[in-house]
């Protein structure tokens, strides 16, 4: 039974506060399929999602930005996740593409960031495009136009410190998805407004592709729903008891500190104060073999651990443009989610800070 005050509770002494938002509702209905709407089937997966939670994780705080089909704007969404301090939000969202009779398939859970493909960018337009019906979008959002693809460059320097946390749960989430045989479509980034105004580690999942006749039966059925919110609960569990880390995964031994693979060039050396801007291209469960095909022929290439996973990077430069011309003219190609990070000595720091000082240094 879902609590009166369950939109807008207040943080109580909980360990853990995670906030379900069902994407779309009220007037507006989402992707539309031939039997059914986007805004139902998230709305019903949210439940059953939180429902596992309640049932089983006593210790959590369980926040709905919306337990009925109702409207809610998109900034507003963001702010009951922000009142309530949460830990981590989850907004749930259902695919679509324009042609009915194509059978994509799959599921894909986005992080915020800058889109790397056309593919990626009209996913986040789609979903944005819901400010439009909002009556003070142009003020709300600073002007921002969902279908100009000149408003997303103000996710181009975006680096939010709870990135590591927001990829590592994506990729539970993806992870608990294959084993239920469901199509993996993969980890992404793109500019989400939703996403943007959270200060937790967020994720937004598309369930499947509506426009996908039999997909749409498996979305709208009840063991279809149930399915994926096991999943989604599975991954919320690996990432709650491993405090960020998968704890379906072996942690490395120290040892493992020795197993490098190559080192980079680093054109300036990192014991000097400035930042050190790499390129992040991957992330793996434990340290790739040398040479790996899942580098894709990049070299020579360096990892640090972050969350209990082995992060892989290419470059390093105290140089930010030049950084950002080795991302685009080598690394786009082969990691279209690649993105730039910046350490000081062995600490990873701020990206955005980092390229404030870079800025500084210049002048």
């Amino acid at each position: 039974m879902l609590q009166p005050d369950s939109l807008y509770a207040s943080p109580t002494d909980k360990t853990f506060t995670v906030v379900i938002d069902a994407g779309h509702g009220g007037h507006d209905p989402g992707a539309i399929g031939k039997r059914g709407r986007e805004k139902n089937i998230n709305l019903s997966v949210a439940l059953k999602v939180g429902r596992l939670i309640k049932e089983n994780c006593p210790d959590t705080k369980v926040i709905y930005t919306r337990d009925k089909d109702i409207f809610v704007p998109l900034h507003r969404r963001a702010e009951i996740a922000n009142n309530a301090k949460a830990d981590l939000f989850i907004s749930i969202h259902t695919n679509s593409i324009a042609s009915r009779t194509a059978q994509v398939s799959g599921t894909e859970t986005y992080t915020l960031g800058l889109h790397r493909t056309q593919e990626n960018l009209e996913v986040a337009k789609k979903e944005n495009s819901v400010i439009l019906i909002e009556d003070d979008y142009t003020q709300q959002y600073a002007g921002f136009n969902p279908n100009s693809s000149e408003s997303y460059i103000i996710f181009e320097f975006l680096q939010d410190k709870n990135m590591a946390q927001s990829v590592n749960f994506a990729q539970l989430v993806q992870k608990q998805f294959r084993a239920e045989n469901r199509t993996d479509k993969g980890v992404h980034q793109a500019g989400f407004l939703v996403l943007r105004e959270t200060t937790m580690p967020s994720v937004l999942i598309e369930l499947g592709y509506i426009t996908n006749p039999a997909e749409e039966r498996f979305l709208l059925s009840d063991a279809g729903s149930s399915t994926l919110a096991r999943s989604i609960y599975k991954a919320f569990l690996n990432y709650k008891q491993g405090k960020g880390k998968d704890v379906s995964v072996p942690q490395p031994q120290q040892a493992d500190r020795q197993v490098e693979t190559e080192q980079p060039v680093v054109t300036e050396e990192a014991t000097t104060s400035r930042p050190v801007f790499k390129i992040q291209i991957l992330t793996a469960s434990k340290v790739l073999p040398k040479g790996s095909r899942q580098l894709k022929g990049l070299s020579p290439v360096d990892y640090y651990r972050e969350g209990g996973l082995v992060k892989y990077t290419y470059g390093a430069e105290t140089d930010y443009n030049k950084i950002l011309r080795l991302k685009r003219n080598k690394v786009d190609s082969k990691f279209s989610d690649a993105f730039i990070i910046a350490f000081r000595g062995e600490q990873k720091m701020d990206v955005n800070q980092a390229i404030k000082e870079f800025k500084n240094n210049r002048k």
